[in-house]
């Protein structure tokens, strides 16, 4: 027979309780509580938190193995080619598959799931919700706020037959367990963050679960890496998404609609019901900087705008959405530095004149095209996204991890430390920016989506080190880059020196979630 043992984790919210139980039953709240370090969201929850519901997860390992094996699988898979990308077999990849099954609810008090397969020999884990003590943590309208008790019960595999061994196997089993439930502790942790930041986010932004208005939100590039968030930081808040997708076999419903960007059609009901449109879509700009490749960069942003926008001038002037468009700091070029006064680079200075500099020029002035329409538009340049999950840090951290990260060994920027400025943001607070230009219609123009406190190549490679408690000294060779990107490629992106400052978001009363780099690195990693 299986000997379980109990884990707890308890968190405590300035919330009601009827607040968090509508948080927890929206759709996007697994998405949103998902850590990034530990495993990735397949599918479901089918039928939300009811007995029967199922979900569909693959866990990476815990610590540090699982972190390199799945950081280094998504490296290189962005790396090669899509063609020979796709070749790779799933079963290669470092996660294992896990299915959850809904078995037990209370509406507003516990829901529980069960492990029905994966790594482990049981898992049982309820999810109780009471008031907070008087005075422990009031909700700002004075009602109790809300402790939430996750309660585990799981057993190990093996670990029955591993505490029989003679000598050690008692010990042995005492190590495993402190292991697993240290990895607990960190994801337990992070969701616990990411529930508290959510609530208070849609507190200062008034939706359904508030008591505000409901939000209709048509979502492009709703599959990626930003999107997905986004999309569930919304629909937790009881807005509506509908992701505007361009596989016709990806229509499954009303909150999924067809576009074709490049042929120039787009499901005007969708944009007739929305009351904004979130634009992320466009090729990813990783790869060698290949005439192909940047047409593909170029077409899929420009002509995707000008398909919205176009779209967007052909409905009813009264029932025209806004607009909120993804850009980039590349506006600035490459070569920006600090700006002309030195203090960082600000939203109404020029674009710069580089090959990236030109398509987010080319991007954003089909976005302000749609200012014409009566129309606001919100142009949102988006910095260097910090998540184990893409993006530079994902390709940063094997080295990490195996002790032989450090800066990149360019010619130099502008900064203290002749390293190039980086202009880094958290990915909770590039979505928070986003949605926050959702649902404040106040929010118009360009802004930087940056962290306010841009630090150098040199002090990112230090604080990552630290984080991880790795050496990070050597430097990383400009050839690794430009083998892969080429020069250009290389020189537009991991070697880009920018320091883009972010007061004009904040000024519109935004917060900020993780203001300092190591703060937002731990938090993404776990650490």
């Amino acid at each position: 027979m299986t000997q379980t043992r109990v884990f707890e984790h308890r968190t405590l919210l300035a919330h009601p309780r009827e607040t968090v139980w509508g948080w927890m039953a929206g759709p996007g709240a697994l998405q949103r509580m998902n850590p990034p370090f530990a495993s990735e969201l397949v599918s479901g929850p089918t039928d939300g938190l009811a007995v029967g519901s199922e979900t569909r997860l693959r866990i990476a390992a815990p610590g540090g193995a699982g972190l390199f094996a799945d950081t280094a699988d998504g490296f290189l898979k962005g790396t090669l080619p899509a063609g020979l990308a796709r070749r790779i077999p799933a079963a290669a990849t470092p996660k294992v598959p896990w299915t959850a099954r809904h078995t037990a609810y209370e509406d507003g008090r516990m829901f529980r799931d069960e492990m029905v397969s994966g790594p482990l020999a049981a898992w049982t884990h309820t999810h109780l919700f009471e008031d907070a003590a008087p005075g422990e943590a009031d909700a700002p309208d004075g009602r109790p706020g809300t402790v939430v008790l996750d309660r585990v019960e799981y057993a190990l595999p093996a670990q029955s037959l591993l505490s029989r061994v003679p000598g050690v196997g008692a010990a042995a089993a005492g190590k495993a367990h402190e292991l697993f439930e240290a990895e607990l502790r960190r994801q337990f942790a992070y969701r616990g963050r990411v529930l508290a930041e959510d609530l208070d986010f849609h507190a200062a932004h008034p939706g359904p679960l508030t008591g505000g208005p409901r939000r209709t939100v048509a979502v492009t590039g709703a599959g990626g890496m930003i999107g997905t968030q986004l999309c569930a930081l919304l629909t937790s808040g009881g807005h509506r998404v509908i992701r505007l997708v361009r596989d016709p076999q990806a229509v499954t419903g009303e909150d999924t609609a067809l576009w074709d960007p490049l042929r120039g059609t787009v499901d005007v009901e969708a944009l007739r019901a929305a009351d904004v449109v979130v634009n992320l879509a466009g090729e990813p700009i990783a790869g060698r900087f290949t005439p192909e490749h940047k047409e593909a960069v170029h077409a899929s942003r420009v002509q995707g705008t000008r398909t919205l926008v176009q779209a967007i001038a052909a409905l009813d002037p009264a029932g025209r959405p806004d607009l909120v468009n993804g850009s980039a700091v590349g506006w600035y070029g490459a070569d920006a530095g600090t700006g002309p006064y030195g203090s960082g680079l600000v939203e109404d200075l020029p674009a710069g004149d580089d090959f990236l500099a030109e398509v987010v020029s080319d991007w954003e002035a089909e976005a302000v095209a749609a200012e014409a329409l009566g129309v606001r538009v919100a142009r949102v340049r988006i910095g260097v996204v910090l998540s184990p999950a893409g993006g530079m840090l994902q390709r940063m951290l094997p080295l990490f991890l195996l002790g032989v990260g450090g800066p990149m060994a360019t010619a130099g920027g502008q900064s203290h430390d002749g390293s190039p400025w980086i202009s880094w943001i958290g990915l909770d607070d590039i979505v928070g920016i986003l949605a926050h230009a959702v649902l404040d219609d106040a929010v118009s123009g360009a802004y930087n989506g940056t962290a306010p406190e841009p630090v150098t190549a040199k002090e990112f490679a230090r604080t990552l080190g630290s984080v991880l408690r790795r050496p990070a000294v050597l430097p990383v060779p400009s050839f690794g880059p430009r083998l892969l990107l080429g020069a250009e490629g290389a020189a537009e992106t991991v070697e880009a020196d920018q320091k883009a400052v972010a007061e004009k978001i904040l000024a519109t009363g935004y917060e900020m979630r993780a203001p300092a780099l190591e703060g937002a690195l731990r938090h993404v990693l776990g650490r």
